[in-house]
């Protein structure tokens, strides 16, 4: 029982740290235009050797940019209070119950991945200037995909698992 209790909670975090990589990583988009740098694009920023905020992200035209900021920031929040909820109910539950608080907020927190990722796939060429357009996805976003089914995952496994001794 301690066994799977570890790998429970090793799976839980690894799914944190990928929500918190991909949020933070400035490499959700990469253009490589000939004869210049390689210039990274994020939910916030897009960096080559200097880093400046995407044009027009405070307007209401990058409407659905605001979105997927929110909804990853939504994510990684939850994940984290569900870990932490995962925890207190570990330590308060009857023998027998089952972690259904727990796996409401990890399944909130796919919903909110499944959400970001796919504006982000339905939305990409509105987000970035006419220069940055001809490029590719990349390793944030990837892990941003990677993520959402580790965390709806857990949340099933929270929804199956019961309380022993």
């Amino acid at each position: 029982m301690l066994i799977i209790l570890a790998f429970i909670i090793l799976f839980h975090l690894a799914a944190a740290i990928l929500l918190f990589v991909a949020t933070i990583h400035n490499h959700w988009w990469v253009v490589t235009p000939a004869g210049r740098d390689v210039i990274y694009a994020d939910l916030w920023y897009s960096c080559n050797s200097t880093c400046y905020p995407v044009e027009n992200s405070h307007t209401a035209d990058a409407a659905y940019l605001q979105a997927v900021q929110a909804t990853m920031i939504l994510a990684t929040i939850l994940c984290c209070v569900s870990f932490f909820v995962f925890i207190l109910q570990l330590c308060r539950l009857q023998q027998g119950e089952r972690f259904i608080f727990t796996s409401i907020i990890q399944l909130l927190a796919s919903l909110c991945v499944m959400i970001a990722a796919s504006i982000y796939t339905a939305q990409k060429t509105s987000f970035h200037v006419p220069s940055l357009q001809e490029g590719s996805y990349g390793s944030s976003y990837v892990l941003a995909w990677i993520s959402f089914p580790m965390t709806f995952i857990g949340g099933l496994m929270y929804l199956v698992l019961r309380k022993r001794k």
